[in-house]
């Protein structure tokens, strides 16, 4: 039986995400929770990559669960020390949902109703402000992405491409280096 490379290629980027959780974070319940997160950005992105879909059943109950552990356990992202609090999540569910619901109505279908819910996830998870950095980072990444496939491919405007795997890989560097960034940025 043959297993192909990718299946120990991801568990392997699942553990090394995992090691870098608990270096950023310790043991600690949000770490947990913050494994249990990048496991779904990982499952997301490869599901999205071969088959251009995000699915309901990872991302509604990844919302539920931010929701709730924003009550419970989810720190303010750049606060740490201090429950983030259910209307810290849901400003971040409705802020990255809408933007990206908005985004999907004036192009026509051009964003997917998944994308639309893996950032309603992140942002039940981080709040608002570090979904707009997820946002930014997700998008800049797949815009360089785009636009190397115009240049080097000869793809169109219109090529279909996977956005899942660059708002997955935005809410990633925003786990780990949000607080920084936005740090950063504020004292400019």
């Amino acid at each position: 039986m043959h297993i192909s490379l990718r299946y120990p290629a991801v568990e392997l980027l699942n553990g090394i995400l995992y090691v870098l959780v608990y270096a950023k974070f310790g043991i600690t319940a949000y770490s947990i929770y913050y494994m249990m997160f990048i496991s779904a950005l990982i499952v997301i992105t490869f599901i999205d990559i071969d088959y251009q879909i995000i699915p309901d059943v990872i991302t509604l109950p990844g919302m539920m669960l931010g929701l709730v552990g924003s009550i419970f356990i989810l720190p303010e992202p750049h606060l740490y020390g201090r429950l983030m609090g259910i209307s810290g999540s849901l400003a971040g569910l409705f802020t990255g949902g809408l933007i990206f619901y908005l985004i999907a109505v004036v192009s026509r279908g051009g964003m997917g109703g998944g994308d639309i819910k893996l950032m309603a996830m992140a942002g039940a998870t981080f709040g608002w402000k570090s979904i707009l950095l997820t946002i930014f980072i997700g998008s800049f990444a797949g815009s360089i992405y785009g636009i190397s496939l115009m240049i080097f491919k000869g793809k169109g405007r219109k090529a279909k491409i996977p956005f899942g795997p660059f708002l997955s890989l935005g809410a990633a560097v925003s786990l780990f280096y949000g607080r920084e960034i936005i740090a950063y940025y504020l004292n400019l």
